[in-house]
C-alpha cells in the first residue's frame, strides 16, 4: 500500500510545483506587459511636451485667468456692480501703488544706455505721457487758426501762434526739473579748488574722504588743535 502511494504523492507534488511556476510566470508576463504600456505612455507624453512651446504652461495659465476674469466681469454686470471697483476692494493701497509702478515700468522699461537717439526718444515719450492736454484750448485754437491749424507745404504759419504765459511757465518748470534730476543722477564729484590738500593721489583722496565720513566727528577737534599748534 505504501509502495503505490509513494509515486502518486511525488507526482502530485511535481504537478503542483509546475502549476505554481506557471502561475508565477504568467504574473511576470502581466507585469512586463503593464510596464511596457506605462513606459510607452510616458514616452508619448514626453514627446508631446517636448513639442509644446517653452511658455505653454504660462500661456495656459493666463488664458484660464482671462476666461475667469471674463466670467466674473459678466456676473458683476448682471448684478449691476462695477467689477474693477470690486477687485480693488481686496487690494491694499501699498499693493495698488506697487502694481501701478510695475505697469509704468513695463510700458517704458529702462534698457540702459544704448545711444543718444534712444535716450532722447525715451525722454520725449516720458514727457509726452506726463502732458495733460487742454481740449477746450485745443478747440479754441483750432477754430481761431482755421486752415492754418493743419498746415501744408503752402501754408504760412509764421506769426499765427503765440505761446501762453502758462505754457511758458510749464516749459520752464519742466526744464528745471530735468536739470535737477540730472544732477542727482551724476556720480561725478565736483572739484573744490579751495579745499585743503591732504592727499598724495586720487586713491589716497578717496581713502581720506572715507575716514572723514566715518571718524570726522571724533577727530575734528584734534585736527584743529594740530593746525593751530595748540595740541598737547
Amino acid at each position: 500500500m505504501s509502495e503505490t502511494a509513494g509515486p502518486s504523492m511525488s507526482g502530485d507534488k511535481a504537478l503542483s510545483d509546475k502549476a505554481a511556476r506557471m502561475e508565477r510566470l504568467r504574473a511576470l508576463h502581466m507585469k512586463k506587459s503593464e510596464a511596457s504600456k506605462l513606459n510607452h505612455r510616458e514616452v508619448v507624453e514626453e514627446d508631446r511636451e517636448a513639442k509644446l512651446p517653452k511658455n505653454f504652461e504660462e500661456e495656459q495659465y493666463w488664458a484660464q485667468y482671462a476666461l475667469d476674469e471674463d466670467k466674473k466681469a459678466a456676473q458683476a454686470r448682471e448684478e449691476g456692480c462695477d467689477y474693477n471697483m470690486e477687485k480693488l476692494r481686496g487690494v491694499s493701497a501699498m499693493e495698488a501703488d506697487r502694481l501701478d509702478r510695475a505697469k509704468k515700468r513695463k510700458r517704458n522699461p529702462d534698457q540702459g544706455f544704448s545711444s543718444f537717439e534712444a535716450a532722447t526718444a525715451r525722454q520725449y515719450n516720458s514727457l509726452v505721457d506726463q502732458m495733460k492736454p487742454d481740449m477746450e484750448d485745443y478747440e479754441a485754437k483750432k477754430e481761431k487758426m482755421g486752415e492754418a491749424f493743419f498746415p501744408t507745404a503752402d501754408t504760412m504759419i509764421h506769426g499765427t501762434h503765440k505761446d501762453s504765459p502758462q505754457a511758458l511757465e510749464r516749459l520752464a518748470k519742466a526744464t528745471y526739473q530735468i536739470a535737477a534730476k540730472r544732477e542727482k543722477f551724476s556720480r561725478r564729484r565736483k572739484f573744490d579748488p579751495d579745499a585743503d590738500i591732504d592727499f598724495i593721489n586720487e586713491r589716497n583722496q578717496r581713502f581720506n574722504k572715507k575716514l572723514e565720513r566715518f571718524y570726522g566727528d571724533y577727530t575734528k577737534e584734534t585736527k584743529l588743535n594740530l593746525e593751530r599748534g595748540t595740541a598737547l
